[in-house]
């Protein structure tokens, strides 16, 4: 099971890292001391807490020590971006020297910041050409303004997740391709139930677990900032098309209201009681664990995935999706940085190393040799997942100075859109704009 970024939960502790920038110095490949052949002990905080998870972690560095006998690593599990962020600002022996966190929207903070040490030296003092290691939109989500702080550690992909009975059913032969067709569908899966639904085709309101504006808005190929760095959503038309498109589904599923209040009836994302799962809804917009999740969970229907639907006018980028992961970086107040960076390094790159560790949680492997390798377990559900990891025109939200605090911004006037209370969105855009250009500011 993957953790994927929770903008709401992390926002506090993005905002507080930046008080580091005066703190951390840290070094880089060329000015750290320490041996890497020394016998050392190395803290390393991770994010994940599931047995299983726990377990493929553990598994990854026994291959690690094995092949470093003279480095042994210390293993912390369930760290927030919270705690990772007091420890590096306390330092200090209890501090980690290697971190891996769920959220990418910090990664601008975590380098501009200083809190994580460039890894552009020690990636060239290992002769390791990173544009040919990692996927180009992996490496535009763990840099900022040109530091390297953070490599991907796995990679989580965008798509559409099905129920073929439900479609069968109702005499759908295959997935939407473009969102006219997307918007059909999902009107042909949905039953009434007097004032509710027996089932839905789509949940799409932004508030529908993975069904983010930011997911959305990946399939319009938006660019969030201008050539001069500043905000740019009013500029691009992809924003106002994407807001206008699912406002209009929201308008034809039901009403936000409506579809509200039978949202308010879901289980967990993480339980059985998943709404997919249950029958509740035919279409999930999710990633590339929902499949397996909901064969554990024991449906009695036909699993099908596919990517999302695009723009009709850009049937032709039909493939397409949004892309996001886990992270992994050294602590610039770390003293053994040399020793981190084989760590990290070997975690990162080692092609073996990536299979074994995304075969185990069922995500999408972060590197290009992964990709393509043969002791990589793929099944039907996974491939569609492993496409759009692949796919040119995939894509992420950029990193900012300001964390993911612009994602909140624009996330929450896309709130405003949805339920009605905006009605002017070209206007709407211009006024945020200018805010996520204030907050940058101030984080920089």
């Amino acid at each position: 099971m993957p953790r994927t970024a929770r903008l709401t939960a992390t926002a506090a502790a993005l905002a507080a890292i930046s008080v580091l920038a005066t703190a951390c110095t840290g070094q880089s490949a060329d000015t750290a001391s320490d041996d890497p052949k020394a016998d050392v002990t190395l803290t390393f905080w991770h994010g994940w807490s599931a047995p299983s998870e726990a377990k493929a972690i553990e598994e990854n560095i026994a291959r690690f020590e094995k092949a470093h006998p003279n480095i042994k690593v210390d293993v912390t599990g369930n760290m927030t971006d919270d705690k990772i962020n007091q420890a590096l600002r306390a330092g200090g022996d209890k501090a980690p020297d290697v971190v891996s966190s769920f959220t990418t929207d910090s990664v601008g903070t975590f380098c501009n910041s200083k809190a994580f040490a460039d890894l552009n030296p020690f990636l060239r003092k290992s002769g390791i050409d990173k544009t040919k290691v990692f996927p180009k939109t992996l490496l535009e989500y763990t840099q900022f303004d040109g530091n390297q702080c953070t490599l991907p550690l796995l990679n989580d992909a965008y798509g559409l997740v099905y129920n073929k009975t439900a479609f069968a059913a109702a005499g759908i032969t295959e997935p939407p391709r473009t969102w006219s067709q997307f918007t059909d569908v999902a009107q042909k899966l949905t039953k009434l139930k007097g004032d509710s639904y027996e089932q839905l085709g789509l949940m799409p309101t932004y508030h529908g677990y993975e069904t983010t504006p930011m997911r959305l808005a990946a399939q319009w190929s938006p660019a969030y900032f201008g050539a001069d760095g500043k905000s740019n959503l009013v500029k691009d038309p992809a924003f106002a098309k994407m807001l206008t498109a699912q406002k209009d589904l929201v308008d034809k599923l039901g009403g936000y209201e409506k579809l509200e209040r039978f949202r308010n009836t879901f289980g967990d994302e993480w339980s059985a009681e998943h709404p997919f799962h249950t029958g509740q809804v035919a279409m999930q917009i999710d990633g590339e664990w929902r499949a397996s999740m909901a064969k554990e969970a024991g449906v009695a229907f036909d699993i099908g995935t596919a990517p999302l639907p695009v723009p009709d006018d850009q049937a032709a980028d039909y493939g397409k999706g949004y892309l996001s992961g886990t992270i992994m970086g050294i602590a610039s107040g770390s003293k053994k940085q040399n020793a981190a960076w084989e760590l990290v390094k070997f975690m990162t790159t080692d092609t073996e190393a990536v299979v074994a560790f995304a075969n185990a949680i069922h995500n999408v492997p972060s590197t290009l040799a992964a990709l393509e390798s043969p002791g990589l377990q793929v099944s039907p559900e996974f491939k569609t997942f492993l496409d759009i990891a692949r796919h040119p025109k995939s894509s992420t939200t950029p990193a900012q100075a300001d964390g993911g605090t612009y994602q909140l911004t624009f996330q929450d006037f896309a709130y405003g859109v949805e339920k009605g209370d905006v009605t002017d969105i070209p206007a709407g855009l211009a006024k945020t704009d200018q805010q996520i250009d204030t907050d940058i500011a101030k984080a920089k």
